[in-house]
This record gives C-alpha cells, structure tokens and sequence, in this order.
C-alpha cells in the first residue's frame, strides 16, 4: 500500500508575499494538489504570518477542512485559532523568532509538556487529531505519548543533511526504531523535514510509517514543471 502524503504550501504563500501581491493563491494550489492524489495539505501558520495567515487557514479549513493539517505552536493564541477554523489535524512544532525553517524536534521540559499536553486535549475534545513533531529519540517518543498524542512526526532534519552513505545509514536505523517504539505506544507514524526526490525512498521504505509530509522540493520543482505533476512525481514515489 502506498504512504499517504502531505502536500506543505507554506512555500505558495512566500512567493505570494516576495511580492505584496494576492497570488498565486493557496486555496488554488490545495486544489491542484488534492486533485492530483495528494493526501493531506500542510500549513504552518507562525506567530509572524510570514508567509501562511490566519486568513489563509480559514479560507482552507472552509473549503478542505477534512485534509487540512495545520503545524504550529503551543502558545494559547494557536490553540484558540486551531479551535476556531477546526482543521482535521493539528501538529504541534517548536518555533524560535528568526529561523529560516523549523530546526529540529519539540524540546520538552516541565513546563513546556504541561502546556502541550493541556493543548492536546483541547483539541482532541473537539476532534481534532494532535501530532507532535519530535526528533527520532526514544524519550522523546515516550514524552509523545504521555501528553496523549495520536500522532508524531518524525523530523528528518538529520537524516537529509547527511553527507555520507554510512552517517545516512546510522539514521536511518535511529529512525527506523523511532517508527516501531511509536507503533508500540499506540501512536501513527509520520515523517518529514528535508525530503526530496532523492532522499526520501529509503524513509518511505521503513516499517511503520504511514505519512510524509513534504513542501519545498515540491514547490520547487513546480516552479519549472508545475504543481501536478510535481505532486504526481513524488506520490508515484511513495
């Protein structure tokens, strides 16, 4: 059976904005997307807007609520507009002011897993699914499931930038055995971060996993071939 996957159109949006303009829009670009075979449309709405708004995740959420995976943060401020727009699931990611791209998983402390574990059952009160974007690290994974996610994303922020054969392998492996603790707890598999059409075989291939989200290489080979077939490339992939 083929992996499901999610589409991330953050990239739409930063073209969008390059310019001030109103398009391209991503309303259009999750319906190329969707019509094409894609699973799920990833968005991450940061606290600056930067490229996905507000606005966006209602106009979304209206018109594809029930393939809508939205990525954001644990601030009281996301879960009351996760609450209010009701996107099919909700993946909780850390954020820090600055970043070019999300670098790596959740950090959890005290505090911090309270608050998310406080949002998790917000949001699955009002049926919304909860992931939690996690590094390939078995405490990690545990700390998931105590704050009672339904999912984690695996970040393979690691996994993408390594330069050799052997420290890919050694990754894969980590990854590999995050997916099956995973699994044990009770919890689906995703994967993603820095996934392209060269990378992202052998992480298809693992046991367990049963989605990759994927938005850069996307986007960018639709510059010069265009969404659909760009969305059909990497599904006929996985």
């Amino acid at each position: 059976m083929s992996l499901k996957l999610g589409v991330n159109i953050d990239h739409v949006a930063t073209l969008r904005r390059a310019r001030r303009a109103t398009f391209p829009d991503p309303l259009l670009a999750a319906e190329l997307c969707l019509c094409v075979g894609a699973d799920y449309i990833v968005i991450h709405v940061r606290n600056d807007e930067r490229h996905m708004t507000e606005k966006d995740l209602a106009r979304l959420c209206k018109a594809y609520g029930k393939y809508i995976h939205l990525e954001c943060n644990s601030s009281e401020k996301m879960q009351k507009m996760a609450l209010k727009y009701k996107p099919f699931s909700v993946c909780i990611v850390p954020e820090q002011p600055g970043e070019v791209t999300t670098m790596g998983g959740l950090k959890f402390t005290p505090k911090n897993i309270k608050r998310i574990g406080d949002m998790t059952r917000a949001l699955q009160k009002k049926h919304i699914k909860v992931s939690l974007f996690v590094d390939p690290d078995p405490a990690a994974i545990r700390t998931a499931a105590r704050c009672g996610a339904d999912i984690v994303e695996l970040c393979t922020r690691n996994y993408s930038e390594a330069k050799t054969k052997k420290e890919k392998n050694k990754l894969l492996r980590e990854l590999a055995l995050a997916a099956l603790l995973a699994k044990e707890l009770k919890m689906e598999v995703h994967a993603g971060h820095g996934l392209d059409y060269e990378n992202v075989l052998p992480v298809a291939d693992l046991c367990g996993i049963s989605c990759m989200n994927i938005g850069f290489s996307i986007v960018s080979r639709a510059v010069l071939a265009g969404l659909p077939n760009a969305v059909c490339a990497m599904k006929e992939l996985l």
